[in-house]
């Protein structure tokens, strides 16, 4: 079972590695803001305000915990002593960068301009295969990519305008679920993919992405340990 976000250890919650540097702690906080701050695409499409506000208070005590030397030291000890991370942590090296579930553009640079919403729906009107694929009781993630693919969108495109990764919508796509984020992120990742590329309705088609990616994921673990 998946933990829910407030089950998540301080270095989960943003997104790093346990042997993070103090420049990732502070990109991954101030991503995490960008995503659950009012108004966000992603956290909008799966997140109430009061759940928001939750998540912001943890993000923040998180990032005010693992910035701070000695209660970094103090949490870490907290975490040995629950199993949770290795007696030794390792200094991060200083050329790499941080890996985030959201990608975040601090520059100013142009961004794609993406394709026309009516355009889309049209499209999907005139899409007998793509009527086909979202009328089936299944969603699976090549399911997705297919429908992408008729309309003619780009992953590019989907993340630009949802700041969401383009390895994890991959991912997403190609079912990989041992490199999938947590359900709590993922079900969003989907209804905000399902929601750019205007299909409706999205709500729907997320859960039964959402079922058709436990029902899918729990086989593949059978499998595995047979």
């Amino acid at each position: 079972m998946r933990k829910s976000f407030a089950e998540l250890n301080y270095y989960e919650m943003l997104d790093i590695r346990p042997d993070a540097a103090a420049f990732e702690i502070r990109q991954a906080y101030d991503a995490a803001l960008q995503i659950y701050q009012p108004g966000s695409l992603v956290s909008h499409s799966f997140f109430t305000d009061a759940e928001r506000q939750e998540i912001l208070s943890l993000v923040e005590k998180a990032y005010r915990t693992l910035i701070q030397d000695q209660l970094r030291k103090a949490y870490d000890d907290e975490l040995v002593r629950r199993g949770e991370l290795d007696a030794v942590r390792e200094t991060a090296p200083a050329v790499k960068k941080p890996v985030g579930i959201f990608s975040i553009s601090r520059g100013r640079g142009r961004q794609p301009a993406g394709p026309n919403p009516e355009s889309l729906k049209n499209r999907i009107l005139q899409s007998a295969r793509i009527r086909e694929l979202t009328g089936r009781p299944a969603l699976s993630g090549e399911d997705l990519k297919q429908i992408r693919e008729e309309l003619d969108v780009t992953l590019e495109e989907i993340s630009q305008a949802t700041k969401i990764r383009q390895d994890h919508l991959i991912n997403i796509e190609e079912d990989c679920f041992a490199r999938l984020p947590a359900a709590v992120f993922l079900k969003g990742f989907v209804k905000s993919y399902l929601k750019y590329l205007c299909l409706k309705p999205a709500e729907e088609l997320a859960a039964r992405y959402m079922e058709t990616f436990a029902r899918l994921s729990q086989s593949q673990r059978a499998e595995e340990n047979k």
